[in-house]
């Protein structure tokens, strides 16, 4: 994803959801219901600190093609968080995400994909599901109601 993409993204997801929204800063502290998003060429990863979880970019070489990737992110939020992750594969290309779940789910986390027919692109779901690493294979309409569910029962 190119750098004026990111930004763009960023600003739609910030109007469309009302919450918090941008690019990543690099050391900035996770808030949270704040939404983060990876800028153009740069992987996203989560560290703990001193004083809690930051965020990082990082110029790693690209994985599945691409930087950012979603592998190195979820392989970095397993390490960070461990069986308190759930993971979200959403339509898109290539198999970019499933080594990460793998990594998710052996470290006790959670899974869900979209599901083929209301994927416009059914690759990295696909691979997911196909796998055999998610909970749940989903519509994009029952997507929300199941992370406010896993939310609940986490807070529980």
């Amino acid at each position: 994803m190119p750098a004026t993409f990111t930004t763009i993204l960023a600003e739609h997801i910030r109007r469309t959801c009302d919450r918090p929204c941008a690019e990543a800063v690099d050391g900035e502290p996770l808030q949270r219901g704040h939404i983060y998003v990876a800028p153009g060429d740069f992987h996203l990863l989560v560290e703990m600190g001193a004083a809690g979880p930051i965020l990082r970019r990082s110029k790693n070489p690209p994985e599945n093609f691409c930087r950012p990737a979603v592998d190195p992110m979820l392989r970095s939020l397993a390490q960070t968080f461990g069986a308190r992750v759930l993971a979200v594969i959403l339509t898109g290309m290539g198999q970019d995400g499933l080594k990460g779940c793998q990594t998710l789910t052996n470290a006790g986390g959670t899974v869900i994909a979209q599901d083929e027919a209301s994927s416009v692109v059914w690759g990295m779901p696909g691979a997911v599901a196909m796998a055999g690493v998610c909970t749940a294979v989903l519509p994009i309409d029952q997507i929300a109601s199941a992370i406010q569910r896993h939310a609940l029962r986490s807070a529980a």
